[in-house]
C-alpha cells in the first residue's frame, strides 16, 4: 500500500502533531516535526481523559505507559455542594474490557510520553524552529524554516494550536479564538481513599470537581464564570480559589480548600473555543487538532479529539492514493464528530454562566459522552 503523501511535516509538536508523527511513521512516511519551543515544554496540571482518549492511547501504542504513569477509573460522579451524590454517569470500557473508562494525569506526564512515542517511530525532530513561508506547488510544499533551512513536501501538517500560525497563512479570513465568559483554575493535590474516580459538585454558577492522576494525587479543577478575559495575578490565586470553594460544604472539597497556600501549584486558563468550517484543507496543506477546533474542557475531550485526528489521517492517506480524496475523506470524517465536542461543551458551559437548567446540563453530558462512544 502506497501513501498518498510520502514525504511529510508536522508544524507543532503539542498532542495532535506528536500523534501525528507517531501515526503518520507507522504508515511508512518520512515525517520532520518542528516545534517552536527549543525545550519543547509542557504546562499545566492535570488532564481528564474520557474512554475514546484512552482508546485512541491504544492506537497510538502508549495506552500501557498511560495506565503505569496515570490513573483509570469508571464513571463520573456528580454531587451536590454538601456532598451527596445525585448521579453517576457511565463511561463505557472503549478501550477494551479490561481498561477503566476513563482516567487522568499530570499533563506534561502525557506529554512526556508521547515524546517518548515520537522519537521512537523516528521522526526527525527540529526543536527551537518554526516555518518563515510555505509555497505550494502542484506536486509539492517548499517550505523556508527560521532557522535557514529550506525543504520540499508532499504534505504539511498544520498543529500548532488555537493561535495557529499555519491556519493563520492558510485561511486568512478564518475565525479568531472565542473567550467563553469563563475560566478554569486548577490545583494538584493529595488525593483521599475516598476519592476513586472523577467527582463534580454542581453548584449554581461554580463547578468544582477532582479527577485522580496517581495513587497519591488528583488535580482540583474549578470553572467560573468571568465576564472579561484578563490578567490575574498569581499571587491571588490561592485566595481566589479558597474563596470559590467557601460554598461548597463537602468534607472533600473544604479539606482541599484547608490545604491551600502560598506554595500550592495553581495554574489559571481562560476558557475559549473554535470552531473552523471545512474545508481544513489548502491543496497540500492540512490543519488539525485545536487549530481548527478547540474547545473548553467541558467535555474532557480536546486533546481526544485532536488525537483522532492525526489517526484518522493516517489512516486515509493510507486508504486513498491521490492526496485530494484523502484529504477530503478526512474531513468528512471528522467533521461531526468534531463539531459535537465544541459546540456541546460551549452549551454546558453556557448554561453553568447563567445558573441554568441542571437537567438539561446532564442529558448533554449524557448524550454526548455516547456519542463520542461510537467509532472515529
Amino acid at each position: 500500500m502506497s501513501l498518498a503523501a510520502q514525504r511529510i511535516l508536522v508544524i507543532g509538536g503539542g498532542f495532535s502533531g506528536m500523534s501525528a508523527a507517531i501515526e503518520l511513521r507507522k504508515q511508512g512516511a518520512d515525517v520532520d516535526l518542528v516545534e517552536i519551543d527549543p525545550e519543547w515544554r509542557n504546562y499545566g496540571a492535570g488532564i481528564s481523559l474520557g474512554g475514546a482518549t484512552l482508546r485512541a492511547f491504544r492506537s497510538l501504542g502508549v495506552l500501557e505507559a498511560f495506565l503505569e504513569r496515570g490513573s483509570a477509573q469508571d464513571g463520573v460522579s456528580i454531587r451536590l455542594p454538601h456532598g451527596p451524590q445525585v448521579a453517576m454517569l457511565p463511561t463505557p470500557r472503549l478501550a477494551g474490557p479490561d481498561v477503566p473508562g476513563g482516567g487522568a494525569i499530570m499533563r506534561p506526564v502525557l506529554a512526556q510520553i508521547l515524546v517518548d512515542a515520537t522519537r521512537a517511530a523516528g521522526t526527525r525532530l527540529h526543536l527551537g524552529c518554526s516555518f518563515s513561508t510555505i509555497e505550494q506547488e502542484g506536486d509539492g510544499v517548499h517550505v523556508s524554516f527560521t532557522d535557514g533551512r529550506r525543504e520540499r513536501y508532499d504534505l504539511v501538517v498544520g498543529a500548532d494550536g488555537l493561535n495557529s500560525k499555519v491556519r493563520e497563512a492558510l485561511f486568512p479570513d478564518a475565525p479568531k479564538p472565542r473567550y467563553s465568559g469563563q475560566g478554569v483554575w486548577r490545583a494538584v493535590v493529595p488525593r483521599p481513599p475516598e476519592i476513586e474516580t472523577a467527582t463534580m459538585w454542581i453548584g449554581p454558577k461554580v463547578k468544582p470537581g477532582v479527577n485522580p492522576v496517581s495513587k497519591t494525587q488528583m488535580y482540583l479543577f474549578i470553572t467560573e464564570p468571568r465576564a472579561v478575559n484578563e490578567h490575574l495575578d498569581p499571587s491571588t490565586f490561592a485566595e481566589h480559589v479558597r474563596a470559590l470553594l467557601a460554598d461548597f460544604p463537602a468534607p472533600e472539597l473544604q479539606a482541599i480548600r484547608a490545604g491551600l497556600g502560598a506554595d500550592s501549584m495553581i495554574v489559571y486558563r481562560p476558557l475559549e473555543g473554535l470552531l473552523v468550517p471545512q474545508p481544513w484543507s489548502r491543496g497540500r496543506v492540512v490543519l488539525i487538532g485545536d487549530a481548527v477546533h478547540a474547545t473548553t474542557p467541558h467535555l474532557a475531550s480536546g486533546a481526544c479529539i485532536g488525537i483522532e485526528d492525526a489517526i484518522v489521517l493516517a489512516d486515509e492517506l493510507a486508504r486513498n492514493a491521490d492526496l485530494a480524496l484523502a484529504l477530503a475523506a478526512f474531513g468528512e470524517r471528522r467533521w461531526e464528530r468534531c463539531r459535537m465536542v465544541v459546540e456541546n461543551s460551549a452549551r454546558l458551559g453556557e448554561i453553568e454562566i447563567e445558573g441554568g437548567d441542571k437537567a438539561e446540563h446532564e442529558r448533554i453530558m449524557r448524550e454526548s459522552l455516547m456519542a463520542l462512544a461510537q467509532p472515529v
